[in-house]
C-alpha cells in the first residue's frame, strides 16, 4: 500500500517548530506515525504543503503529519474502510465526548461537515480520488476523575475528569494537544485499556496475578505492567506503579515514586523525585525531590531539585531552576486560554492547565509561572520571578546581559530568520 504524507508546516508555539518534529509519548511524531503505519504500507511519498494528490492505481493511505493517532485507532480504521470498499475520511460525531472536551478545542486541522468533523486522515481502496465519504469513528471514551476538588474551591465544573478514549486521534495545533496526546490520549488511554482488558479477559487477569505472585511484588509492580529496559539501577526503596515503560540506562535513586509513566533512555531520577502520569524523554535529569504530575518533559532536559510541575510540558534542552512552581489552577475561576492553531488566544476547555515551555530554555530559579503561559524557546529568564504573561524571544534577559551573545539560540538564528514567531 502507498502511503502519502501531507506536510502541516506551520511552527507550533511556543516550541517555533512543525508539529512532526515534536516528541509525543518520548517519539518523534513524524516516527511515531512511520512505526504504527509500517505493517500496512511498503512505500510513501511526502507532499509539500498546498500539493495536489498524485495520481495511483493502488491501494493509499493518506494523512496529515500533524495527526497522533494509537494502534487500537488505525487498526479500527483500516479494518472499517476495508469493509467499505470505497474511498473513505476518518470523522467523529460532534457529541464525541472525547474528541469533543479534547481533540476540537484550539484546533485548526478539522472540518465540519453537518454534524460530523472530518478529519485529516483518508483510506483510497484503488487510488486517490476527488471525493471520499465520511467514515465516523468512535473513540469509546471513558469518564476518568483525576482531581477531587474540595467544596470551598469548587465552581461549576465540580469535580474535574477526563474523556478518554480507548482508541486515540487528535491533530497537534497547540502545545494543549502535545498535553493531551500525551496523557490523556497516552497515559490514561493505555491504563483504561489495561483495565478494560482485566474486567473481560480472565485469562489475562489469571496471567498478572500469577506473574505477581511468582515475583512476590504487588500487581502494580509486577513486570507485566512495569517494563524496564536494559542497564537500569534502580534503588529498592523506589515505588514504581505500572502500567509503566521505563528505557534503558535509567538510574532510579531512593525514595523516587513513579506511577503510570513513560520514561525513556539514559534518564537520571534522583532521591526523592515523585512522578505520576508523566512522559520524561531520553537524557533527562530530575535532580532530588522534584515533582511531576501530568506533565511532558522532551529531551535532555533538566527540572532541578524542588521544583513543581504540573499538567505543562517542557521541550527539549531546557534547564528549569531550583524551587521553580509552575501553576495550573485560576484561585478566581476565570476560564483558561491558550494559544491554538492559528497563535492567538483561545478558550481551551481546560479548567486546570499548566504552563509550557519551549526548546532550549535557560530558567533561573525560584519562578512562579502562572497557568497557560507559554515561553518561547530559547529564551533566557533570570530568577526569582513572577510570570504572568507569555514570555517571547525578544524578552530573553540575555539580550541585556553583556555575554548574552554565548547563549545560543538555536530556534530563532539570522540565518533561519524568525522560526514559528508569533
Amino acid at each position: 500500500m502507498l502511503k502519502l504524507i501531507l506536510k502541516a508546516p506551520d511552527p507550533i508555539p511556543p516550541f517555533c517548530e512543525p508539529a512532526r518534529d515534536l516528541r509525543i509519548q518520548n517519539m518523534p511524531l513524524w516516527l511515531w506515525q512511520r512505526t504504527l503505519l509500517a505493517p500496512y504500507v511498503h512505500r510513501e511519498v511526502e507532499l509539500p504543503a498546498g500539493a495536489s494528490l498524485p495520481t495511483a492505481r493502488e491501494p493509499t493511505l493518506a494523512y496529515r503529519d500533524n495527526l497522533f493517532f494509537d494502534q487500537p485507532f488505525l487498526q479500527d480504521f483500516m479494518l472499517q474502510a476495508r469493509r467499505r470498499g470505497r474511498a473513505v475520511q476518518a470523522a467523529f460525531r460532534a457529541d464525541d465526548p472525547a474528541f469533543r472536551e479534547h481533540a476540537l478545542p484550539l484546533s485548526t486541522s478539522y472540518a465540519r461537515l453537518g454534524d460530523l468533523w472530518l478529519a485529516d486522515l483518508w483510506f483510497y481502496p484503488d487510488g486517490p480520488v476527488p471525493e471520499a465519504e465520511p467514515l465516523a469513528m468512535d473513540l469509546q471514551a471513558r469518564e476518568i476523575g483525576y482531581y477531587h476538588v474540595p467544596t470551598y474551591m469548587a465552581d461549576q465544573t465540580g469535580d474535574l475528569i477526563f474523556q478518554v478514549p480507548l482508541r486515540a486521534l487528535i491533530a497537534i495545533d497547540s502545545w494543549v494537544h502535545v498535553l493531551i496526546a500525551d496523557v490523556v490520549f497516552g497515559l490514561f488511554a493505555r491504563a483504561a485499556r489495561f483495565e478494560h482488558r482485566l474486567k473481560h479477559d480472565l485469562a489475562f487477569k489469571l496471567a498478572i496475578l500469577c506473574r505477581s505472585l511468582y515475583e512476590g511484588t504487588q500487581i502494580l509492580e509486577c513486570s507485566e505492567l512495569v517494563k524496564i529496559g536494559r542497564n537500569c539501577v534502580i534503588d529498592p526503596h523506589a515505588v514504581i506503579h505500572g502500567p509503566t515503560t521505563i528505557g534503558d540506562n535509567v538510574t532510579i535513586n531512593a525514595g523516587a515514586v513513579i506511577e503510570n509513566c513513560i520514561i525513556g533512555s539514559n534518564v537520571n531520577i534522583s532521591q526523592g523525585v515523585q512522578l505520576m502520569l508523566c512522559v520524561v524523554g531520553d537524557g533527562a535529569f530530575l535532580p532530588f525531590r522534584s515533582g511531576l504530575f501530568m506533565t511532558t518533559v522532551m529531551e535532555n532536559s533538566i527540572i532541578a531539585q524542588n521544583t513543581c510541575l504540573q499538567l505543562g510540558v517542557v521541550g527539549r534542552n531546557t534547564f528549569v531552576g531550583a524551587g521553580s512552581t509552575f501553576t495550573d489552577y485560576n484561585l478566581v475561576p476565570a476560564p483558561l486560554r491558550a494559544r491554538d492553531g492559528l497563535g492567538a488566544l483561545s478558550q481551551s476547555n481546560r479548567p486546570v492547565m499548566g504552563p509550557a515551555i519551549g526548546h532550549n530554555c535557560r530558567l533561573g530559579s525560584g519562578l512562579v509561572v502562572y497557568p497557560s503561559r507559554t515561553i518561547e524557546s530559547d529564551v533566557v529568564i533570570l530568577g526569582p520571578r513572577l510570570i504572568d504573561r507569555d514570555v517571547r524571544f525578544e524578552d530573553s534577559d540575555h539580550h541585556k546581559l553583556a555575554a548574552g551573545h554565548l547563549h545560543q539560540a538555536l530556534y530563532h538564528s539570522d540565518a533561519a530568520g524568525r522560526r514559528g514567531s508569533w
